[in-house]
């Protein structure tokens, strides 16, 4: 399973609209490939809104994933999971098949060789700007640091971190196969025009 180049990170606790319209207008503007970051709620709490994203995922041919909760994403029969540092990617993907797409967050060339080493599919760096999701947060990678870290792996690696259409070029640019977003677009109350405006900057920068 191939990851698209932009990736949507929800966070309910913080939308201007209702989550599902927040993806659904994100789809309907090109994005195809979220991932379902709710660390507030135990599985049995989780699955329900994992479910309500995938019927919308489904009519758009668009790629959910989980974050951390693997076995949210075995209930929910999702193929796709992301990690923080320290899981067992070998062993996770022996449990949930060997086309589970795993991604892992990273935020050193140290980690991101570890997480390639172990068989991730890609990885985040972060923070690569500062960001409003995470005040203090850091310190940020900035595009220099990201550049360091896609040339230490051969795994795609996208940019996380205060990401926009004005410096999404700029990430491209230091090496990433493409961008994760959340606070900008789960926050703005016109999510599919952030998603439009990150489409064309990315299209702009590969030009």
């Amino acid at each position: 399973m191939a990851a698209p180049s932009l990736l949507l990170i929800t966070d309910r606790r913080n939308t201007a609209l209702p989550l599902e319209e927040v993806v659904a207008q994100a789809f309907q503007a090109g994005c195809r490939w979220i991932m379902v970051r709710e660390k507030d709620l135990a599985t049995a709490e989780l699955c329900p809104v994992v479910n309500a994203l995938v019927a919308v995922a489904t009519d758009f041919g668009a790629t959910v994933s989980i974050n951390n909760d693997f076995t949210a994403a075995s209930i929910c029969k999702v193929r796709a999971v992301h990690l923080p540092q320290g899981q067992p990617v070998p062993t996770i993907r022996r449990v949930m098949g060997q086309e589970t797409l795993i991604g892992v967050s990273a935020h050193s060339v140290a980690e991101a060789r570890t997480a390639a080493a172990e068989g991730a599919n890609y990885i985040t760096a972060s923070p690569v700007f500062a960001t409003e999701s995470k005040p203090g947060y850091g310190p940020a990678l900035a595009p220099e640091g990201l550049a360091e870290i896609t040339a230490a792996v051969s795994a795609p690696v996208l940019a996380l971190g205060g990401v926009t259409a004005e410096n999404a070029g700029a990430c491209i640019e230091a090496g990433a196969a493409g961008v994760a977003v959340m606070g900008s677009d789960m926050r703005s109350d016109a999510p599919g025009q952030v998603v439009t405006d990150l489409i064309a900057a990315l299209a702009a920068t590969r030009e």
